[in-house]
């Protein structure tokens, strides 16, 4: 063999060489991609489980310490949502705009999964005739990701009550509609109305609009509130939960072993940008790169070893 061919057989050897470490490179990013996607989702979802806000929740016990303790680290802290038989277990927080929570935590602390936060147009002691909670449509049940199930009818049957804490007492909530609606609804998506008459033709608006309703004898003298999130059902599209605002407590259905009053309660007597969820193909992506990664990796070993 000349020198030439010497040569040009090392040559193609190196360039096999190069090939197959580039592609062993590429497989070995694809899985780091993948596992940082995996761990990343995981880390979202982590920070919005409710389970982290459970120590900052008002009891009686310690007077509503611990929620005062939830406030002195954010200020926008001034009431907690729970809705009976859902994972929905968490304070509320407002804010100068309706931006700044959309990935903003209740600790004020920046995160993809935000808060729930009422409208900015809404008065904190709930004394308006209707007022918007925004929260994130996230999997795994977190933040208001269990919403778009009470368009199931066995679902909206079953689970009738939750409670509201602001102003140092709680009260009970009692929601009577499901509403599936466009985010630019401006008919739906209303605050501040005053005149009793309107009152009443918007209560007639969502009704007729509702998916599911129940008779609670809601009046234009009530006061409401909406839980809106984001909804798949259609572009632009929000699932909405509609309940009425009561001084009356109601007992948890879902609570077991326990009765009303043992963890006691206080009680004496979009169209903005809360509709960001995190999607399924992220984890569908993270997961598809590493298994591509793993599968290819035997192969590529083969290879160089052949080479």
């Amino acid at each position: 063999m000349g020198v030439a061919a010497r040569v040009a057989v090392k040559t193609i050897r190196l360039m096999n060489s190069a090939v197959d470490m580039a592609a062993l490179a590429a497989i070995m990013l694809l899985a780091a991609i993948g596992c940082y996607a995996l761990w990343d989702s995981g880390q979202v979802y982590q920070a919005a489980d409710a389970a982290l806000y459970e120590i900052y929740k008002p009891t009686i016990q310690d007077e509503g310490l611990s929620f005062r303790e939830l406030q002195a680290i954010n200020p926008d802290v001034f009431a907690w949502l729970t809705v009976y038989g859902t994972n929905i277990d968490y304070p509320v927080v407002q804010g100068r705009d309706n931006m700044k929570y959309v990935n903003t935590s209740a600790e004020g602390r920046y995160s993809l999964s935000g808060a729930i936060f009422l409208d900015k147009n809404c008065s904190r002691d709930f004394s308006d005739f209707s007022h918007i909670l925004y929260g994130h449509h996230m999997e795994k049940k977190t933040m208001f990701g269990e919403i778009g199930s009470f368009s199931g009818k066995g679902y909206f049957d079953a689970r009738r009550y939750g409670s509201l804490y602001y102003g140092g007492l709680e009260h009970g909530l009692e929601f009577f509609a499901f509403v599936h609606a466009d985010a630019y609804d401006t008919a739906v998506f209303r605050v501040k109305i005053a005149k009793p008459e309107e009152r009443q033709a918007y209560l007639g608006l969502l009704l007729e609009r509702a998916l599911h309703t129940r008779d609670i004898g809601i009046a234009a003298g009530d006061r409401i509130v909406l839980l809106s999130t984001c909804s798949s059902a259609s572009t632009n599209g929000r699932d909405i939960l509609v309940g009425r605002i009561t001084d009356e407590l109601f007992d948890d259905p879902f609570r077991v072993g326990e009765m009303v009053g043992d963890k006691g309660r206080l009680a004496e007597g979009a169209p903005f940008g809360s509709c960001v969820e995190i999607p399924v193909w992220a984890l569908v992506a993270g997961a598809g790169l590493l298994l591509a990664a793993l599968l290819l990796l035997p192969f590529a070993i083969m290879k160089r070893r052949r080479s």
